[in-house]
């Protein structure tokens, strides 16, 4: 039985509320296909990339269409404007080279969905502050070396990304607790973002 959109990650709900039924998604770096599954529940033609061979094979166990690769080398192959939209959760900050992610992003979907936690969030802040550590939160639940993600970005920083790749942002969600909270202040008041996409 598949998840309802309010059992989902609540970014991965968001993104499940605010596609399209019957569109073609690519997710990627689709992890255990929760978002996958909610969206074929919509009609959705959906595909998925992992990295992770294990996370591939119980996807494809659940009648899921995913294949295992590298999105830092294989969105490539994929073709301009082959989706309505490209999903990116959670995944941005493990990435080599996120402003080049978000450029493929664009070219293979019209539109991209990518979250990610904000580094910017006050208990970070107050980590590194006051205890002078890399911290371990909620949104960053593992120690510094054995955590994925190699690049911190901020709600601020990811804004001036899409600000320097000619994106706009068609609509923004954030949460704490895993609850939405308003855009004033999100920058340190949000666990993690979402954000909708064009160009």
């Amino acid at each position: 039985m598949n998840a309802a959109p309010s059992q989902l990650r609540p970014d991965l709900a968001v993104i499940a509320e605010q596609v399209t039924p019957g569109s073609r998604v690519l997710d990627i770096g689709c992890g255990d296909g929760a978002l996958m599954r909610a969206l074929r529940d919509k009609q959705c033609d959906v595909r998925g990339v992992e990295i992770d061979g294990a996370s591939v094979e119980r996807c494809v166990a659940q009648g899921l269409s995913v294949v295992q690769g590298d999105a830092d080398r294989d969105l490539a192959e994929y073709p301009d404007k082959g989706f309505d939209y490209a999903v990116l959760s959670q995944t941005l900050q493990t990435a080599v080279r996120p402003d080049r992610m978000l450029d493929e992003l664009l070219r293979v979907g019209s539109r991209a969905f990518v979250s990610f936690p904000n580094f910017a969030h006050w208990r970070t802040r107050a980590a590194l502050m006051f205890g002078g550590r890399m911290p371990v939160t909620r949104s960053i639940p593992v120690s510094w070396y054995a955590t994925q993600n190699i690049h911190h970005v901020t709600i601020a920083d990811f804004r001036d990304l899409a600000r320097e790749k000619a994106a706009r942002i068609e609509r923004d969600w954030y949460f704490a607790k895993e609850r939405p909270i308003a855009r004033l202040g999100a920058n340190a008041r949000a666990e993690f973002a979402v954000f909708e996409l064009s160009r």
